[in-house]
């Protein structure tokens, strides 16, 4: 029986965050694609305005895990949600219910927060977290497709 906790990430954390983010980008093959410095997560996550929360799941005091997310809107439920940003448990530790101890906080965190919804994007390709997500009763929005403006993009588009 592993001894798991979850807390909330502090400032102190932010290397540790940094480096999850890292490990899961390149989990993706995409870690040509992170551009986060200490500095901007600081900024962004311990700020008077945080644009976003982090948990971490420690097993028998060492960091595995962590969840990063932010608070979104359903217009048609007029209610907060929670959006579910990165899941990433290390790959040594996977499969012994870390990721679905992180869930199940966060789903704790919308219940307690009168949300209505708790929301995550999944790769196409990752049969793993799907068969994950699809064994504790998520459910895919096949009619929608997420869809990105960024870079010269955004930048165009707000010209």
């Amino acid at each position: 029986m592993l001894n798991v906790r979850i807390q909330p990430a502090t400032k102190q954390d932010v290397p540790l965050i940094l480096k999850f983010i890292k490990e899961l980008a390149d989990y993706e093959k995409l870690l040509h694609e992170v551009t986060a410095t200490e500095e901007m997560l600081k900024e962004s996550l311990f700020c008077d305005n945080p644009r976003a929360e982090v948990i971490i799941a420690y097993c028998d005091d060492r960091a595995v895990g962590f969840a990063l997310f932010f608070h979104n809107f359903s217009t048609f439920l007029g209610k907060p949600g929670i959006y579910l940003e990165d899941l990433y448990v290390r790959p040594e530790v996977r499969g012994k219910g870390i990721g679905k101890m992180l869930l199940k906080h966060l789903a704790s965190l919308a219940v307690e927060r009168d949300c209505g919804r708790l929301e995550w994007c999944v790769l196409d390709w990752n049969q793993q977290a799907i068969d994950f997500y699809r064994s504790i009763g998520a459910i895919p929005i096949d009619e929608r497709t997420v869809q990105r403006a960024s870079g010269d993009a955004l930048i165009a588009l707000a010209e």
